[in-house]
């Protein structure tokens, strides 16, 4: 990895974390692109900047995200899900984390649902506030953010989906993922740093300048997405998004099978 390619990397992370459209499955697709996919550090480095990522949900909602006990303990049942899945599943997601196919067929069979996530689920007659969530509807949010432990899925598309099935509005899904991505993101950083230091790794001082180069691009990107997406999905829907990832997963296939291999470049 070089500083260009860790440029390149944090801003698709910072557009993208937000976005129904997969900022993990965006991340392996570049990094395989630039021939770095396999690399162990670029597996580290597509996790840790999502942090960055993610804690300018605390910035934007900071008097929305410092609330009650009660509202912590929400974001912790739907956390737990994840954590246990996390670690029953750490080597199989990894090896995941290296394949362009699992990203590309995941944007499609995602995007062909986005197009129809808003007829399905248009009632909404729940918590009008991320604060009004019950916890088993938190529970269940929590639930449906574990299947984008496939890359390609979207941790902030599956946990939207996930609170538009419990009737909350497309807006007080989208704020309580985002909120739901700070104890995620931070528990994942954790564990694969951990498991980088334990495999035998250690960061360079280049590579550590990465990981703040990246984070704190990532950090200024997403902070500038995050109003942008929440504005167009209240007026919007999802549709947009779900053809947007049907065109990139087809696209992806092709290259992949027709003209050249995306997990050897």
């Amino acid at each position: 990895m070089n500083t260009l390619q860790a440029i390149i990397l944090a801003i698709i992370e910072g557009i993208t974390e937000f976005l129904p459209v997969s900022s993990t499955g965006h991340m392996i697709i570049a990094s395989s692109f630039f021939g770095i996919a396999h690399d162990d550090f670029t597996k580290l480095f597509t996790i840790v900047i999502q942090l960055g990522a993610i804690l300018s949900v605390v910035v934007l909602y900071f008097r929305r995200f410092f609330q009650t006990l009660d509202f912590y303990f929400k974001l912790l049942v739907a956390f737990i899900p994840a954590v246990v899945l996390g670690l029953l599943l750490s080597d199989f997601i990894d090896g995941l984390l290296e394949n362009p196919v699992t990203v590309a067929v995941s944007l499609l069979i995602g995007g062909l649902i986005l197009l129809k996530v808003d007829e399905w689920f248009s009632t909404t007659d729940t918590a009008e506030t991320s604060q009004e969530i019950s916890y088993l509807q938190a529970f269940k949010i929590g639930l449906f953010q574990c299947i984008a432990m496939i890359p390609g899925v979207s941790r902030s598309g599956a946990s939207i989906v996930g609170g538009m099935s419990q009737k909350l509005s497309r807006t007080t899904a989208a704020e309580f993922s985002f909120f739901l991505a700070v104890p995620t993101m931070l528990g994942a950083t954790v564990k694969k740093c951990y498991d980088y230091y334990k495999d035998g790794f250690v960061l360079s001082h280049d590579q550590i300048n990465f990981l703040i180069i990246g984070n704190v691009v990532a950090f200024i990107v997403a902070l500038l997405a995050i109003k942008t997406f929440i504005g167009f999905l209240t007026k919007n829907g999802f549709r947009v998004f779900g053809y947007y990832r049907i065109l990139a997963g087809i696209i992806l296939l092709v290259i992949h099978f027709f003209i050249h291999p995306l997990t050897i470049l």
